[in-house]
């Protein structure tokens, strides 16, 4: 499995090898020791597993967790195609800001690693398109926020010949900056030890 660092500080990408036959093909979108020697001495600890089916065209996002108590996700794409982002929100990152964005399919089977505090958002680009996500701690519905994912200072990559379909908490969610200067973004070295206090061994 090939691990890469994505621009904002923390979030990584890793690609594994897809074994194909004559039956289809198998392949393990999450590796324990690759994930360990790409991100430290510290494990990914599972508490919950979601699942998400889209059409063409949704944009889910920006969405991050309330921090505290905040957490970490593992994301791939089980069926169709997404651009999936990563945005730095976290008040004195050094990347604060940054966005990244990695094509994924199940194809090649990447999968995004979100540290604690950051920002999410996915594009459809398919009818049918499945994500699949592990997370580090578990879904609170209260604790869910949004940042407007069409917030132009931003300038996430949305197609061209995609018309975004948003949910309406999403149409109506602030923009960073409005976020920031509310005081409601997630604080960076908060986020890194909460991070470290969900990191675990996976048992």
């Amino acid at each position: 499995m090939k691990a890469e660092k994505l621009a904002v500080e923390g979030a990584l990408v890793f690609t594994p090898q897809v074994f194909h036959d004559h039956r289809g093909l198998f392949v393990s979108p999450f590796q324990k020791h690759p994930f360990t020697d790409a991100h430290g001495d510290e494990l990914f600890r599972v508490a919950q597993t979601n699942h998400s089916k889209s059409r063409r065209g949704v944009v889910r996002g920006i969405h991050y967790t309330v921090t505290p108590p905040g957490t970490a996700k593992y994301v791939y794409c089980a069926a169709g195609e997404a651009i999936d982002i990563v945005v730095d929100i976290r008040v004195g990152s050094p990347t604060f800001g940054k966005w990244d964005a990695v094509q994924v399919d199940p194809h090649d089977f990447r999968a995004v690693y979100f540290p604690v505090g950051v920002g999410h958002a996915f594009i459809a680009l398919q009818d049918d398109t499945v994500m699949s996500y592990m997370l580090a701690g578990p879904y609170v519905a209260d604790d869910e926020k949004a940042l407007s994912v069409l917030d132009p200072a931003l300038g996430l990559p949305i197609p061209k010949d995609i018309e975004a379909i948003v949910s309406e908490r999403d149409s109506v969610a602030p923009t960073l900056a409005e976020a920031a200067a509310a005081g409601v973004l997630p604080d960076y070295d908060v986020c890194q030890a909460i991070e470290k206090r969900l990191s675990g061994s996976l048992g």
